[in-house]
């Protein structure tokens, strides 16, 4: 099953790291309902009062950031340090995975589709 998982803001640009397509995770992930009744699952890695008692393990297999609720698909997501230009190794651009051309976008918002064994729902 596919899942998808919202990664970035303020939590991927503290300590988030990089994810790439192909790599395997274990996101801990805090669900919640939009009024719409959409359930969404938000990586977390800080105790922010809610528990992110979601756990969402399997094989990333498809990467977008999301600007003006437009996704697009990238090669993949750097680690926060680098989004926010502290990583002296990686200068935190976002490409094309098909084209490699570099995405002109400062958006930091990302969804991370993971094909997992057994779906959402695995409590942390």
């Amino acid at each position: 099953m596919d899942v998808v998982v919202e990664v970035g803001d303020w939590e991927h640009d503290c300590c988030g790291g990089a994810v790439e397509r192909d790599q395997v995770v274990d996101l801990r992930c805090i669900r919640w309902v939009d009024p719409a009744g959409q359930v969404h699952l938000v990586e977390s890695h800080h105790d922010t009062g809610v528990h992110a008692g979601e756990r969402v393990r399997g094989r990333v297999v498809d990467l977008h950031v999301v600007e003006d609720g437009v996704a697009r698909e990238v090669l993949r997501v750097p680690s926060g340090q680098a989004l926010t230009g502290w990583d002296p190794h990686d200068d935190g651009h976002l490409e094309d995975p098909w084209t490699g051309e570099v995405l002109t976008t400062t958006a930091r918002e990302f969804l991370v589709t993971v094909r997992t064994a057994e779906g959402p729902g695995t409590r942390a």
